[in-house]
């Protein structure tokens, strides 16, 4: 799970210094507050890692990738290019990373299961992209490859040297270090050019695994086709758009996934658990994902509005549904340890399924070990967080909720902050709307409206 997250120059951030990320952390806002450009942040490190081009230290996108951001012009705060982008955050790793002294088998040199990473990004005069410094933080040592005042050399170091380690130049190889590979990875060379170096392979790795784990579902979902094509294959998520969300099902059903839905609790499949859901926010009363004919790779997804009632293709039912069933199946789809980004989830959503879906996240973060960010302007969402916070189902510890608001020159972000009964104690102006000036006018007008049909009278 990531736990905190640090943005320098990032879009309409100029700074966002240890923002505390919770297994339900939510992002409420202003439109154009910056929001979004949270998730983007991550996004942009995630499709960077899955890029091709290793010498590239940031690929921006394009039209098929998670976010398209343009250029580092167009990215940095006020696109000041001579600034650099800065960006870290600390995670827990899903099991105890141990690493084994090379020089004695059954000694550990380190072992620990939290980390962080920091990496720097400058675009200088001669408008090439390039790493000024990355750093890895594990068992509170730092392992870092930090750029040269002259030429485009870098150099590694421990900055700090816990236990007297340090890394052992091999003999002979007394050559500085090039350039990193992407915005994350220590050149090959570090591995030959120092003795006791292999480790950071193993350190650099967990990143890649926790950017790997990080899932995202957009706002604008596909509407629901007729029939879907499943050749067997298995998506790591249902998309962005949830175009994979009938895949996804038939691939956990297929290679036989179950889902424990709480302590003591008989397990289920995700088709079990995804129809649970939908039947206690009263949405429907059974759904299943059926082939057209024997043994055909053509599926259909079906549904039953009441008990009685005739399978329906869900296309012939409320919109709401098919907006909804990415969100669902994602939840419980995603490997456990997983970060589920998720904006705007409640679009086409009754005032009671957003309540809904906080018992969902609720559900998930405790059975399936998932850290879910919400972007979100559902009222009705916070307040069943509150509820259950006051009715002690949810502990205040395990949710973070931020306000985001465009200053005069950055996008604020203000932590909401919870007492033991739900309440948020600082509460911003407007935070949904002036609710009371509205109910004050709408009196008004109808007090105006009574005394004009007295006067009539």
């Amino acid at each position: 799970m990531i736990n905190e997250l640090t943005l320098k120059n990032f879009k309409s951030w100029k700074e966002i210094n240890q923002m505390r990320l919770a297994p339900i952390t939510g992002l409420f806002g202003t439109n154009s507050s910056g929001k979004s450009s949270i998730f983007q942040s991550l996004l942009l490190l995630k499709q960077t890692l899955e890029s091709a081009d290793r010498s590239l230290p940031l690929h921006f996108g394009g039209e098929r990738e998670y976010v398209e951001l343009g250029s580092y012009h167009d990215v940095i705060h006020k696109h000041a290019a001579d600034k650099s982008l800065g960006f870290a955050f600390k995670w827990d790793l899903v099991e105890q990373l141990e690493i084994v002294d090379p020089d004695n088998a059954t000694s550990l040199l380190f072992k620990g299961q939290d980390m962080a990473f920091s990496t720097e990004i400058e675009f200088p005069t001669d408008k090439k992209l390039r790493v000024k410094r990355l750093g890895y933080t594990f068992d509170d040592r730092e392992f870092t490859l930090s750029k040269k005042d002259k030429g485009n050399k870098y150099q590694l170091g421990p900055t700090k040297q816990g236990n007297g380690f340090r890394f052992i130049r091999t003999v002979g190889r007394t050559w500085d270090l090039p350039a990193p590979f992407k915005f994350h990875g220590f050149p090959n060379q570090v591995m030959t050019y120092y003795q006791n170096s292999e480790f950071l392979l193993d350190v650099q790795r967990q990143l890649e695994e926790q950017l790997s784990r990080i899932h995202y579902l957009g706002p604008l979902r596909n509407r629901p086709k007729r029939r879907h094509i499943w050749s067997g294959n298995e998506p790591s998520n249902v998309g962005q758009r949830g175009e994979q969300v009938v895949p996804a099902i038939l691939a956990a059903r297929d290679r036989g996934r179950y889902i424990s839905p709480g302590y003591r609790k008989q397990k289920q499949t995700l088709e079990d658990r995804v129809a649970f859901w939908l039947k206690q926010l009263g949405l429907i009363h059974s759904f299943s994902v059926v082939p057209t004919s024997r043994g055909s790779d053509l599926f259909e997804v079906k549904v039953k509005r009441g008990p009685k009632s005739a399978a329906v293709l869900i296309n012939d039912v409320g919109f709401g549904i098919s907006q909804l069933l990415p969100v669902l199946v994602l939840c419980y789809y995603a490997e456990e340890g997983s970060t589920i980004l998720l904006e705007e989830p409640e679009i086409h959503l009754h005032p009671s399924v957003q309540m809904g879906l906080a018992d969902v996240f609720i559900d998930v973060i405790k059975n399936r070990n998932i850290q879910i960010i919400v972007e979100s302007h559902s009222e009705h969402l916070l307040t069943r967080l509150q509820r259950r916070i006051a009715e002690e189902e949810l502990e205040p510890d395990k949710v973070a909720l931020y306000f985001c608001s465009s200053g005069p020159s950055a996008s604020k972000l203000d932590p909401l902050e919870l007492d033991p009964y739900g309440n948020i104690t600082n509460w911003p102006k407007d935070f949904f709307g002036n609710q009371f000036a509205e109910t004050a006018s709408m009196q008004e007008a109808g007090l105006k409206k009574q005394i004009a049909a007295e006067t009539e009278e």
